[in-house]
């Protein structure tokens, strides 16, 4: 018998999908396959969470940086 999983294709940068790969490797649920240096197909119902979990992995890795170009200006 023929079993089909529902899947999303993700486009993405090399760097973030290694990110996404690693996240996946800790329990195996999110990636149905790995396609190419900037593909993957991951389980529909859990592209939801991928992006939480790699944002949280952002969050860690990346610092915050906030946008001070308008507080430098003048206003009158």
């Amino acid at each position: 018998m023929v079993r089909a999983i529902k899947g999303t294709l993700v486009e993405c940068d090399p760097s973030i999908k290694s990110i996404i790969v690693s996240i996946d490797s800790e329990n195996n649920d999110l990636i149905i396959m790995d396609l190419d240096d900037s593909h993957l197909v991951v389980k529909d119902n859990m592209v939801a969470i991928m992006k939480e979990r790699l944002e949280l992995r952002l969050r860690e890795t990346v610092p915050y940086v906030e946008n001070d170009s308008d507080s430098d200006r003048d206003v009158k």
